[in-house]
């Protein structure tokens, strides 16, 4: 009965398919509008676990969630045996996962029901009965990889759109730091042949106005080996230093000669400017391989092209990589054993000092005394402090002089008011000044004379 439920299912929808089009292309609707708490539950999502186990796996969660947060809502279901967050063991923050325990698999398949994708501070949960032999989970079988998904397709719609054709083990959308969709997905079925139908009925379709590659997952072993073999037989060739005078009929002519030529393109701005790089395709290997090894560093209307296998970014930035590291252990190694480090050298040491101490024990490629230098913000620091000092000594030169002068009208009223109290005239000298005598300018030990 099961059987032809599923069965009548997968006709409804190959019948929905055919019939509706866009642009004279099938499409699949995935409208996501009813992806909030109160959506319905997903169908065919909760079948019993071959195992009769109670543990489910609840992954996408966010940080905070706490085990008492997970009890709240799934304890509603049934009885709960336990719940644990799994964390880091040295930070003890949330690594995103949890495990929930029911005394019954009743209770399990209803909480797989009902409370999948249900929003848990904000992010929906993803709930999937817990595999506890990583060996199943690697063999790939019923795996489905889903490519081209538009942005508002999540992990709900994506369970929605394959669930009619068998019961769904895992379902997930990549996403990456911000929670943004990356454009693919994973569907996970418990048979390979509920995938077989997935992959019949929805490669090629519209999703959301989206045509989307429904296919087998391969495992990255795979996809590395049969990687290298499409590097061996590489057809498609990328070339840069192209001058901007070039146009694309000449551009063309010049890889014709090497082979039949499926496709060729200069690379433009939004103004029709060439961006200086472009691609050739050729039919067959051989003529894509003869064009590299012909054309490179070769001179094209005054400017010396790069001709080479086009590759994927991620390629590139792994290439880069791989020889930014290969560049550091090289130097690391060359240095390794015949680099000395000398410290409490005496101060009058220099580098030829240096040098001829140590010249008796082999060649010397180098010898460097680091010595104190001062940097140019350090000069500049000086050069401040200098004016700063200037300055600060021509304020207290004229403090001085100021107090000088006010120290001197403060005496010269003393003198005045001292005058006043004598009865003197201002120019009438003191009494001392009269009695004092004379000494001669002329005569070195002075002799004393009388006033007149």
């Amino acid at each position: 009965m099961a059987a032809a439920n599923n069965s009548a299912a997968v006709d409804q929808l190959a019948s929905d398919l055919n019939n509706t089009s866009l642009d004279g292309k099938p499409t699949v609707d995935t409208s996501v509008a009813g992806a909030g708490d109160d959506a319905g539950p997903t169908p065919n999502s909760a079948a019993p676990h071959p195992q009769n186990s109670a543990s489910l796996y609840v992954g996408e969660l966010d940080p905070s969630v706490t085990e008492a947060m997970l009890f709240e809502l799934f304890s509603q279901i049934g009885a709960v045996a336990s719940i644990r967050v799994c964390r880091d063991a040295v930070t003890r923050r949330s690594l995103g996962y949890a495990y929930v325990n029911y005394n019954s698999t009743a209770d399990g398949e209803k909480a797989l029901e009902e409370l999948n994708y249900t929003l848990i501070k904000g992010r929906p949960c993803r709930i999937m009965w817990s595999q506890r032999d990583p060996a199943l989970r690697k063999t790939g079988q019923g795996n489905v990889f889903i490519k081209n998904l538009d942005v508002a397709i999540d992990n709900k719609a994506l369970h929605d759109t394959f669930a009619a054709f068998g019961n769904i083990l895992s379902c997930k959308v990549a996403q990456d730091e911000n929670g943004n969709s990356k454009g693919y997905g994973f569907v996970h079925y418990e048979t390979d042949e509920a995938a077989q139908q997935a992959i019949k009925h929805v490669n090629g379709m519209l999703l959301n106005e989206k045509k989307v590659y429904v296919g087998h997952h391969i495992p990255k072993k795979d996809r590395q080996s049969k990687f290298e073999e499409m590097k061996a037989n590489f057809t498609n060739v990328y070339v840069k230093n192209i001058n901007p005078d070039v146009t694309d009929d000449q551009f063309r002519e010049l890889f014709e000669g090497h082979g039949d030529v499926t496709s060729s393109s200069i690379a433009r701005d939004q103004d029709g400017k060439s961006r200086g790089f472009g691609f050739v395709n050729f039919t067959t290997h051989e003529a894509a391989a003869k064009a590299v090894d012909e054309l490179n560093n070769k001179d094209f209307h005054g400017q010396e092209l790069y001709v080479g296998r086009a590759q994927k970014k991620h390629e590139r930035e792994e290439e880069l990589r791989k020889s930014y590291e290969a560049a550091r252990i090289e130097k690391a190694s060359k240095y390794q054993g015949v680099n000395l480090y000398i410290k409490n050298l005496d101060d009058d040491v220099d580098d030829e000092k240096l040098r001829t101490m140590f010249a008796e024990f082999g060649p010397i490629t180098s010898a460097k005394v680091m010595r104190d230098s001062p940097s140019d913000e350090d000069e500049e620091e000086g050069k401040e402090a200098e004016d700063k000092d200037k300055e600060n000594k021509k304020e207290e030169e004229e403090k001085a002089e100021e107090t000088t002068e006010e120290e001197g009208s403060d005496k010269e009223k003393k003198d005045k008011k001292g005058s006043k109290k004598l009865g003197r005239r201002r120019d009438e000298p003191a009494h001392d000044q009269r009695q004092a005598p004379l000494r001669c300018p002329r005569s070195a030990q002075g002799c004393p004379q009388e006033p007149a």
